[in-house]
């Protein structure tokens, strides 16, 4: 009963649940950033760029067995090496995406969380040596 009830105690901490909450926030939050990226972001930068999907973006390594198509996935299917940089395109817009946002979030968090600015502390009480010794010196300079 002792292992059972050290890993209870382990997965009900606190920092253990926020941190499966965190992970299945963030699962889902990639497969948002992955949408907004390839069906807003990708689309404009391809009919800018005047090619519509950077998936399909590639350099034939090898020759072409004959009747296979010129496509990426028929290339693949085919057993042909490809340099597939359109791939890396897109997974590296969708990275610099999601790091901005994390960052954005990150920064209003800190903003959020930021603390009051602390009074400033009472002044300390004189004690009475001190005074009497004050009021010396302002007789003395009279």
């Amino acid at each position: 009963m002792g292992m059972l009830q050290e890993f209870k105690e382990f997965a009900v901490k606190g920092n253990v649940v926020d941190l499966a909450v965190g992970v299945i926030i963030g699962g889902a939050f990639g497969k948002i950033v992955d949408s907004v990226v390839g069906d807003l972001i990708m689309p404009l930068i391809g009919a800018v760029v005047g090619k519509l999907d950077f998936s399909n973006l590639f350099v034939v390594l090898g020759s072409i067995p004959p009747g296979t198509g010129t496509t990426l996935d028929a290339l693949k299917k085919a057993g042909v090496p490809v340099f597939a940089y359109g791939n890396f395109i897109t997974v590296a817009v969708n990275f610099a995406i999601l790091a901005f946002i994390i960052f954005l979030m990150i920064k209003q968090i800190n903003r959020m969380k930021k603390e009051a600015p602390a009074a400033a502390p009472a002044p300390a009480v004189t004690s009475e040596d001190v005074l009497l010794l004050r009021e010396i010196r302002d007789s003395l300079k009279k």
